[in-house]
This record gives structure tokens, sequence and C-alpha cells, in this order.
């Protein structure tokens, strides 16, 4: 029986994979671009990681540029010495391209620029095997919402859905009159989730995350400023003296 031409895959479109190599000589061509079009070059790190803030970040400097790709391609971009480099005193820059690191290209005036990440540090859930920035506990007796953090009178009590999930994550709760109750011994008077300074794990987050405990801040910390007119380096990390600058 001959196979129907319904039964034939149509492929709409065909795209090809972008390779490493054609990624990689993209992000340094567009990094040589950005330096003969802004004006200024910052540096910055990122302090837990977050995509959706990232965002935020990209969407407000919509009329700049933000690299945040691999770091020894942005080195050889902006250039490893005098030699190199694609403008005067951009290597000066590379030495702070480690770790978490980005570019962010721009034309705004460096003192707005410097003044916006200072303000911008929107609180987050912690992540497993991050340090604690306080202490937090559950209180015995009836489980609210958001566990003592706000009046009894302004919260509500938790419900008995969770409950199973509770005690699956270690505490000690079981439902009386379909409320959620910890009952604690000992006459101890609320149940420890974690203690300031100390290295969360996946429980301890999960816990902080259903009673709405944001104890992680996502901070971009500016590294280094390079002015394109003058070939200014300023290095913008604080150390215990303040700010160093190097001319």
């Amino acid at each position: 029986m001959p196979r129907s031409k319904r039964a034939r895959i149509v492929h709409e479109s065909k795209t090809t994979k972008k390779s490493h190599k054609e990624q990689t000589r993209r992000l340094y061509a567009n990094i040589r671009e950005c330096v003969e079009k802004y004006d200024h070059l910052f540096v910055f790190g990122v302090d837990n990681m977050r995509n959706t803030y990232l965002k935020d970040v990209r969407a407000e400097f919509a009329d700049s540029r933000l690299f945040f790709g691999k770091t020894k391609v942005m080195a050889v971009a902006l250039g490893h010495n005098p030699e190199t480099e694609a403008a005067n005193n951009l290597h000066r820059l590379v030495p702070y391209l480690t770790g978490a690191v980005g570019l962010l290209f721009t034309s705004r005036d460096p003192e707005s620029v410097t003044d916006y990440f200072e303000s911008f540090r929107p609180l987050d859930f912690a992540r497993a095997g991050t340090v604690s920035t306080r202490a937090f506990a559950i209180p015995n007796g009836v489980v609210y919402s958001r566990a003592g953090e706000i009046p009894a009178s302004e919260d509500e009590p938790v419900s008995h859905t969770i409950e199973p999930e509770l005690r699956k994550l270690g505490v000690p709760t079981r439902l009386i009159k379909g409320k959620v109750m910890l009952e604690l011994t000992d006459g101890q008077e609320a149940y420890p989730v974690c203690k300031e300074g100390e290295t969360l794990d996946s429980r301890q987050t999960t816990l902080l995350k259903m009673f709405g405990i944001a104890t992680s801040e996502f901070h971009v910390a500016l590294k280094a400023a390079w002015t394109r007119e003058t070939g200014e380096v300023k290095i913008l990390e604080k150390t215990d003296a303040g700010m160093e600058v190097d001319q």
C-alpha cells in the first residue's frame, strides 16, 4: 500500500545552530564596535546572580549595551596590553574581568550610572550554599504564613495543605481542628530554621521561601570605569580606605 502524503513531515523553516567560534567572533566584534560608539565603559560584578534582575538592568539601560559573556573573550576584545588594546588604557580593565562579571557600554553621565547601581538592591530568596544574613525561627503554637514576622492580627494561619510538607522538612507540626500547630518539647518557644552567618542548605532555603523570608540581596558592583575621550581609568571597587582611583 502506498505511503500517504499526509504522513509527511514538512519543516516550515530550517535553522542552523550557531557555532561556538561564531559566537566568540560576534562577541569580540560587538565589543570592539562599542568601544568606538560609547563614551564610557564599566566593568561590573554580580552578587547572587538572577536573570530576572539582569533583565531589569538591561531594560533600564536600553540606550546602552551590556555584555555578560566569557571573560577570556571580553579580555581579548579589550586588549591585554597597549599593543593589542582596542583603545587607550583599556588593558587596565582586564585584571577586573574575573568571576561573574560583565561590561556596560554607555554614553550616560557616569555619576548617574553609579547612583543607579548603588540604589538597585532588590531582595530575593536565598539559594542553597549562600550565607544567611539573619536568624529565623517559627514560633510555637499556630503556624502563621509569616511565622511571627508581622503581628498575628495582621497575619493568617497557613493552609492545612502544606502541613505534610512542613513535616517532611523536619518541622514538628500536626493538624489540630484544621489548624497547623507547631508543638515543641523541652520548653522551646520557637523552631530554629537558621542562624545568622550560617551556610544554608536546600531544606532551610525552602522553609525561608515558604514563609516569605527574603534574605538574599542582588547587587551589581561596579569594579572599574573607562572614559573614551581621555582614556582615564577609575577603579571603583570599595576598599577600607574608600574609592581607589588609577589615572
